[in-house]
């Protein structure tokens, strides 16, 4: 049991090392921040499907992949919004992190101008091992560098556990912001009852804009910037996108306490109901001299799937498609 415990520990903190948090992360876009800030279900109105794909140090080897399913809407029984999302985070072929949750908002008109969403979000979050893959250090021949059927059979269960998230989203003319802590209930994901491996409680803030260049054309620019803290790890950084009616373009540089400079940049292509999107983030600035040049690949499918009645004490947000 020793040895599984060991062989454990040194997976996690090779994972710490290239994904620097406790979880991946997807960065600054908006189809996906759902997960992390509750009560922006629903502030874009009409109800939309959300298939997110990203791939982490592509080309490395590292076999580090998400995937993110996720449908939100505004409902005028329920006086905001409310969504349900499914991720999975598939870590190197030996560990798997399922989450399922359900999010809901309250959207309330606290001025002339001032619109507020507040949110809670209720999770699952299941984690399971697959040791089919691995090599353990009895395995290996010294001599001929050959591997030897291993006398440990390493049988361990996953586990789940509950999480819960909240968050605030404020709106206000062209500009809208938002604050929200994840893990809240700071779960234990590990099978070693260890508090220094549970999922630390994750704090971001969001604040974007949108204004017109040219209305007749749909022309626009919104502005963004967001900050995140989990654990000792900090990363902050702004950009903006670039749309029209079918194509936008967006461009963003973040920066973290281990000094590293990073930029992402991408597009997203609009027609009718469905959005098409892709971005690509690579490391310019290593702190440590340890990134790989390319970060991570994501990219995926938004569909609209019904509108929705907006009256006047509902404000919607245009969110820049990233």
């Amino acid at each position: 049991m020793l040895r599984e415990l060991i062989i454990i520990f040194i997976f996690s903190c090779f994972l710490q090392i290239y994904c620097f948090g406790q979880e991946p992360d997807p960065g600054p876009g908006y189809q996906m921040m759902m997960i992390n800030n509750p009560s922006l279900v629903g502030s874009g109105g009409d109800g939309e499907l959300r298939l997110s794909y990203l791939n982490f140090f592509p080309g490395n080897g590292y076999n580090l992949h998400s995937v993110y399913f996720s449908y939100d809407s505004y409902f005028q029984i329920l006086h905001g919004g409310a969504g349900i999302y499914l991720a999975d985070d598939y870590l190197g072929g030996i560990i798997n992190d399922f989450r399922g949750g359900l999010s809901y908002a309250y959207f309330l008109q606290a001025g002339k101008d001032l619109f507020i969403n507040a949110g809670l979000s209720a999770s699952l979050y299941h984690r399971g091992f697959n040791f089919d893959n691995a090599i353990l250090p009895d395995q290996i021949d010294p001599l001929g560098g050959a591997t030897v059927p291993s006398s440990e059979v390493l049988a361990l269960s996953g586990r789940t556990v509950f999480d819960v998230g909240a968050g605030f989203l404020f709106i206000s003319g062209k500009f809208s912001g938002g604050f929200s802590i994840s893990h809240l209930a700071e779960p234990d994901l590990s099978t070693t009852g260890n508090s220094n491996e549970r999922l630390k409680r994750k704090v971001l803030v969001h604040l974007s804009g949108d204004f017109f260049l040219n209305e007749s054309q749909n022309l626009k620019i919104q502005p963004l910037t967001y900050l995140e803290l989990q654990r000792s790890y900090l990363v902050y950084g702004a950009g903006a996108a670039l749309a029209s009616r079918y194509l936008s373009v967006n461009a963003i540089i973040m920066q973290d306490n281990s000094r590293n400079l990073n930029i992402q940049t991408g597009f997203s292509l609009t027609a009718g109901r469905i959005s098409v999107y892709y971005n690509y983030r690579f490391n310019a600035i290593s702190g440590n001299k340890f990134l790989p040049f390319s970060l991570l690949h994501e990219t995926g499918l938004a569909f609209g799937l019904n509108n929705v009645e907006k009256r006047n004490t509902i404000k919607t947000i245009n969110f820049p498609k990233m």
